[in-house]
């Protein structure tokens, strides 16, 4: 199953259990009715004037208020992505600061992960407990985190890492991330119910203790305690329910995470050694936060004990999961204990250990944008290889820079200086002077390794910068992105790549915009046409080559010939909303567009790397991270 029918099985599960949750609400909300009527009707002594499909009716409006309200609340707060849960669990972002080898190596690993993915580099949190395990969590790729504990950090070595790390991509790119912390809301709400029950109790109690007693007043707080106990009662049935369908979709999409971790290594015994490691560890995978249970359906191992460890397990056993992945395992779990911090790695980020190799020209065809096409969701140790020489070929300076916040300011200004020196002269007469002293300081002493880079290496920098660009407040991402496009206009022209990688910062740093997955690829055929057209004019200056490039990638399309269309005045406001509605095909017909992309790109027989950097990065703004193209020097 490729990363387009994830989505698609994702999208129709998700439907399901929204259609499963509100058939658990609606079942309590019926059987919380009928206990209050029979509570209610049973004192004698207090006066109840509703008929019972009144109060029927009555509870049934409060109760499925106070579910959805709680479930609301809860969705809200977890808008701002998966960084809510990280420093819920008392994680610490270490994308800027890393402290110690083994934070270095868990960043490096992560960034590694992001690059053979051709996605940006998620924020990575460590938690300070001792047990092994980890988590992803956010709404979607954009807002996605990364947590780790210290136990995981100091007890894995590096080939173990990265099956837990990635283990933990897969389940951003199949979905079970966004679907788990949807997850996490509904229970929320069913949690409530039984949180205001506890409530009703608790005040019921006190108010009894501090008055003096009358037969009226003990009929009143007799009902009311009994109300409130029926809702503490339901309340937790609801959530005990709810916990079983969460438990049950988490169980299955463990099996599916680990099957890709080994398919994205090559290396069954990453994998299976971090499992292992958690089955021979005192602590195990137990997390100690005081909010782990409320997140237990996120955690790569069983972050807290089930009461009823058949059904509401959220893992499944740990013996099963090693067999799966290492049939011949003797059944032995060995002895594991804290060792000390790690050696230094042997690859990725140590300044001064690791040149960067010659600059090769890389050469593409179409084979080559194809597979990249192809491992979206599901990268190999090719790009796994390819990521590692990526990070050690970049120099130490940019490296350096994309972990602060103004040194990625910076990065992203100096990627969008144009090489032909007098336009780049006239973008720096405008950008300067409105940039703050610091980063135009920074910006100076980077431009030399800027003007060098290989062109294969641009986006990975962008990834890499993410991070700290979203560590700018509003205000000071505004005033950033007002550069940007002065920069982009201030040599009077634009150009789709610029354009591109602009649409890539801001939808990474602000999140990008919900869609639907609701057209097919006839109902967005104008839009597809812009794309392509914008796609051919980048390629060609000639319009002969235009033409051609175009018909070639329309004929590629199962749709009546497209019409190329003249770049107008409004090209860009009109690609944009082209783009946007692109964004919401369905999954199964996206790998159609992409293929006639490739088409487009490759009109003259090869795909330079500027050209192949194009394809990734609008492939990118359309929800599809393509790994790097792979090619032969």
């Amino acid at each position: 199953m490729n990363f387009f029918e994830h989505q698609d099985r994702a999208r129709r599960h998700t439907g399901r259990l929204v259609l499963l949750m509100g058939a658990a609400v609606l079942s309590l909300i019926v059987v919380t009715s009928g206990v209050l009527i029979v509570i209610l009707r049973s004192q004698k002594d207090l006066s109840v004037n509703f008929s019972n499909g009144q109060l029927l009716l009555d509870v049934s409006i409060v109760v499925f208020a106070v579910v959805l309200l709680g479930s609301l609340y809860k969705t809200i707060q977890l808008r701002a992505g998966g960084k809510v849960i990280a420093e819920r669990l008392g994680g610490r972002l270490i994308n800027l600061d890393p402290q110690g080898l083994d934070e270095r190596r868990v960043l490096n690993i992560v960034e590694e992960m992001a690059i053979a993915s051709g996605t940006p580099v998620p924020a990575v949190y460590v938690l300070d407990d001792n047990s092994i395990n980890a988590f992803a969590a956010g709404l979607t790729p954009q807002d996605a985190v990364i947590g780790v504990t210290r136990g995981a950090v100091a007890l894995l070595n590096r080939e173990e890492l990265q099956g837990v790390i990635a283990h933990e991509f897969s389940h951003i790119y199949n979905g079970d991330m966004r679907l788990n912390t949807r997850l996490t809301a509904v229970i929320h709400g069913l949690l409530l119910l039984g949180l205001i029950g506890a409530l009703i109790l608790r005040g019921v109690s006190y108010r009894g203790s501090s008055s003096s007693s009358n037969k009226s007043g003990n009929n009143g707080a007799m009902a009311i305690m009994a109300v409130g106990g029926a809702l503490w009662v339901l309340g937790y049935t609801g959530t005990f329910f709810g916990n079983l369908i969460k438990a049950a979709v988490s169980r299955e999409r463990e099996f599916l995470a680990d099957a890709s971790a080994v398919q994205f290594t090559r290396n069954p015994q990453s994998i299976a050694g971090a499992l292992k490691k958690i089955g021979g560890h005192a602590q195990g995978s137990q997390l100690q936060a005081a909010h782990a249970a409320e997140f237990s359906h996120l955690y790569f191992g069983a972050g807290v004990k089930a009461a009823m460890s058949g059904m509401m397990a959220t893992h499944p056993p740990l013996e099963v999961r090693i067999q799966r992945v290492d049939p011949q395992w003797d059944g032995q779990f060995p002895a594991v204990e804290f060792l000390g911090e790690a050696p230094p790695p042997s690859t990725g980020f140590q300044a001064g250990l690791n040149e960067p190799a010659p600059a090769k020209e890389l050469v593409f065809d179409l084979l080559a944008i194809q597979q990249s096409i192809a491992a979206i969701g599901e990268p190999g140790p090719a790009h796994l290889d390819h990521a590692q020489s990526a990070l050690n070929n970049l120099p130490d300076a940019l490296r350096d820079a994309a972990h602060s916040s103004n040194g990625a300011q910076a990065l992203i200004c100096g990627l969008l200086l144009d090489p032909v020196a007098f336009l780049q002269t006239q973008q720096l007469e405008r950008l300067l002077p409105k940039l703050a002293p610091d980063i135009a300081q920074a910006l100076e002493a980077l431009r030399p390794a800027l003007a060098n880079l290989d062109q294969h290496l641009r986006l990975p920098l962008i990834d890499l910068a993410i991070p700290a660009l979203k560590q700018l407040s509003v205000e000071q991402f505004k005033t950033f992105r007002s550069q940007l496009a002065l920069l982009i206009l201030a040599d009077d022209r634009i150009d789709l790549l610029e354009w591109t990688l602009l649409r890539i910062v801001e939808r990474n740093v602000l999140g990008a915009p919900k869609v639907s997955a609701k057209y097919s690829l006839d109902q967005v055929a104008n839009d597809i046409a812009l794309l392509l057209g914008s796609l051919a004019r980048a390629g060609n200056s000639e319009p002969a080559l235009v033409r051609q490039a175009f018909d070639q990638a329309s004929a590629s399309l199962p749709l009546p010939a497209l019409t190329l269309n003249a770049a107008g005045a409004n090209e860009w406001q009109d690609l944009e909303t082209a783009l946007n509605r692109l964004r919401q095909l369905k999954p199964l017909e996206k790998p159609t567009l992409l293929k006639a992309m490739a088409v487009c790109i490759e009109q003259d027989g090869q795909i330079t790397p500027a050209e192949a950097e194009l394809m990734r990065a609008v492939a990118d703004v359309l929800d599809c991270p393509m790994p790097p193209l792979l090619a032969t020097p």
